[in-house]
């Protein structure tokens, strides 16, 4: 065999090996999201007006020590919204973004994260927070979602205001520690109305 061709096969090898390994490995196809990310690719779409749409929702979470917070009760706070599992790359790729979007406002009395863990398993969920160092608050849902809401797509994210409507609904990973991004939740958190 020339030389020529054994270059070929082994470049093709370490191609379909590449491949292999981002289409297998979840780990690797979140670091391969988390590279187009940083790149511009999957930022999300901010609206530019006020989402007029109304929806009267009491979604109640539930943390681990069991007690459970309602939408309601959030009122007068930005709440951003994630449903995540440990299982799926896209939710794994975005939580670096959503973790620094977090201690950019964990001070922030006006703006509250809730991480909703789709698997309802705090020992997995609290283990991945845990070991990549995120203290993001991790949720289960105490009541049913509405379909406008969640789907059951990972990961979705959605913003509601401080009126307790939804101002935001992204499904897919994306980076929200954008400016764009980062103006939006400040634009709400400033916001009388």
């Amino acid at each position: 065999m020339d030389k020529k061709r054994l270059k070929k096969y082994i470049s093709n090898g370490i191609f379909i090996a590449i491949l292999a390994l981002v289409l297998f490995v979840p780990s690797a196809k979140a670091l391969l999201i988390q590279g187009l990310m940083q790149v511009g690719i999957f930022n999300p779409d901010v609206p530019s007006a006020k989402n007029t749409a109304q929806l009267t929702l009491d979604l109640k979470f539930k943390d681990q020590n069991g007690k459970v917070v309602s939408l309601n009760d959030l009122k007068g706070k930005v709440v951003f919204l994630n449903f995540w599992a440990t299982w799926c790359p896209p939710c794994l790729a975005e939580m670096p973004s959503i973790n620094k979007l977090y201690e950019q406002n964990k001070a922030n009395e006006d703006v509250v994260f809730i991480m909703l863990d789709a698997d309802s398993n705090f020992e997995k969920a609290n283990g991945y927070m845990k070991r990549k160092s995120y203290q993001m608050p991790v949720y289960q849902m105490a009541s049913s979602v509405p379909e406008q809401i969640f789907a059951g797509s990972l990961p979705t994210t959605v913003v509601f205001d401080k009126q307790g409507q939804l101002s935001f609904q992204h499904i897919g990973p994306a980076n929200y520690n954008s400016q764009k991004f980062t103006d939006f939740i400040e634009k709400l958190r400033k916001s009388d109305q």
